[in-house]
């Protein structure tokens, strides 16, 4: 966990992300230090200070300071996890999530033709049309992707970098039901679960975006958090919308279960499958 936070600090420098937001900073003289007016809060004199080097800030007139992760949580007023969730989300390129939209659609598609998922999906406890709709489930069959994207006019390097298909042009993630993961109202990555033999999940080597429906979870006084996305679906069926799941986390890391402590102290309710 702590050489994954590390790696994603060096990828998107401090001075770069905020220069990326139109903060200006100017020279102090001391060597890699900047010094601009504070983002976090109103001021006529310059007091926000970035040492480039150390990728750290901190801002005299309001008194507080961090790294990137910390000045993401205090600009958007964001708990830990979904800081990073965000700043995962910024390095998905554009390109990248209109390959999964189609990829997503596609999938879609192939639910009503293949009546092994819809029985998988059945046997699982989850059997609303419409709720079926609203999370995007559909199913990869196997073979076909790599044809359909294509003829779309998507190389076959795009499709192997994103985690699409392998080498050989075969769909990764063959035999699963497949749910998109979203962040900011953009696909971000693709959850899989095996309706055979294979591993059971699977995603994309990309940001899963979060827990999942963070936004409309916030609302609720109680939250439920479960292990998977199915679980998940049945419990949203019967009308508990007040859930959420860790999206492949561990279901009791630390991050996890603190960005929900933090944000409803008296009512987290965990749920393990089975």
């Amino acid at each position: 966990m702590y050489e994954d936070l590390e790696q994603l600090k060096q990828r998107v420098p401090l001075l770069e992300y905020l220069q990326r937001r139109n903060w200006t900073g100017h020279p102090t003289g001391q060597q890699h230090e900047f010094v601009g007016l504070c983002p976090l809060h109103p001021e006529t004199r310059p007091s926000f200070y970035v040492n480039a080097r150390k990728n750290l800030f901190y801002c005299h007139g309001c008194g507080r300071g961090g790294d990137l992760i910390r000045f993401v949580e205090l600009s958007f007023h964001l708990p830990f996890w979904e800081s990073i969730a965000r700043l995962q989300q910024e390095l998905v390129p554009a390109p990248l999530s209109a390959l999964l939209d189609r990829t997503a659609a596609f999938y879609q598609l192939q639910l009503e033709r293949h009546p092994e998922a819809v029985h998988y999906l059945q046997r699982r406890g989850l059997h609303d049309p419409s709720l079926i709709r609203e999370l995007a489930i559909g199913y990869a069959p196997g073979g076909n992707l790599h044809c359909h994207l294509a003829a779309r006019g998507y190389a076959f390097d795009p499709l192997l970098r994103a985690g699409l298909i392998n080498r050989q042009g075969q769909d990764c993630f063959r035999r699963r039901v497949i749910c998109p993961l979203y962040q900011d109202g953009r696909i971000v990555n693709l959850y899989g679960r095996s309706i055979g033999a294979a591993f059971p999940h699977r995603f994309l080597p990309h940001s899963k975006g979060g827990l999942f429906a963070w936004t409309s979870i916030r609302a609720f006084s109680v939250v439920i958090l479960v292990e998977g996305l199915f679980d998940l679906a049945a419990l949203w069926q019967s009308g508990f919308r007040n859930t959420t799941s860790a999206l492949g986390a561990p279901f009791d890391a630390t991050a996890v279960v603190a960005t929900l402590r933090s944000a409803w102290p008296p009512g987290l309710h965990r749920l393990r499958s089975g």
